[in-house]
């Protein structure tokens, strides 16, 4: 892994907001997505696309401060993502299970034992459907397109839906090309 400076210094470096005011206002947020959308279907696009809108404009953050000029490989990459910048931005990290490469798409996991989101959070059982910290993904798809990668995340469990801990997957299916905006 190759950051640069270790996540506790780099995680120093930026100003701490309270979690639960966190919590709350990210909760405020989906609640009011919720009342905006249709179905549930919708609620989890727009808060994939919020989340997606956030990662383009954070990378950059955390590229500075953890002092990342480019990471060595994929690898890398997933370190930086579930080490790094959930310490930073969030005040957890994760476990990153790296999977065998199918058809040069590389593939990781993310496994959270602690989502700072979910505090404070019932899920209703007509909002079973809902992806609930869908934002997270979308920041990392937003992430890695602005550094280039077209990605794919969803989760796999989710500690709001009675799994024993939150694992988010990521494909990195190929670079970005200038042709694909």
């Amino acid at each position: 892994m190759q950051i640069r400076k270790s996540n506790k210094v780099v995680v120093n470096r930026i100003e701490k907001v309270n979690s639960e005011l966190l919590t709350l206002t990210y909760g405020a947020i989906v609640s009011q997505i919720i009342k905006d959308s249709d179905t549930v279907i919708e609620a989890n696009e727009q808060l994939e696309k919020m989340g997606f809108n956030i990662g383009q404009r954070i990378i950059d953050e955390y590229l500075s401060k953890a002092e990342i000029k480019q990471c060595r490989d994929k690898n890398d990459v997933a370190e930086n993502i579930g080490k790094g910048a959930m310490q930073m931005f969030l005040g957890v990290t994760a476990e990153v299970e790296v999977l065998p490469e199918t058809d040069k798409i590389f593939t990781f996991n993310l496994h959270f034992t602690e989502n700072p989101l979910n505090d404070f959070v019932e899920l209703p059982e007509h909002l079973q459907g809902l992806n609930y910290s869908n934002m997270i993904a979308g920041a990392i798809r937003g992430a890695l397109s602005t550094i280039h990668w077209i990605a794919t995340c969803r989760f796999l469990k989710d500690q709001l839906k009675n799994d024993d801990k939150t694992i988010l997957q990521v494909e990195m299916i190929r670079e970005k090309f200038k042709d694909d905006e």
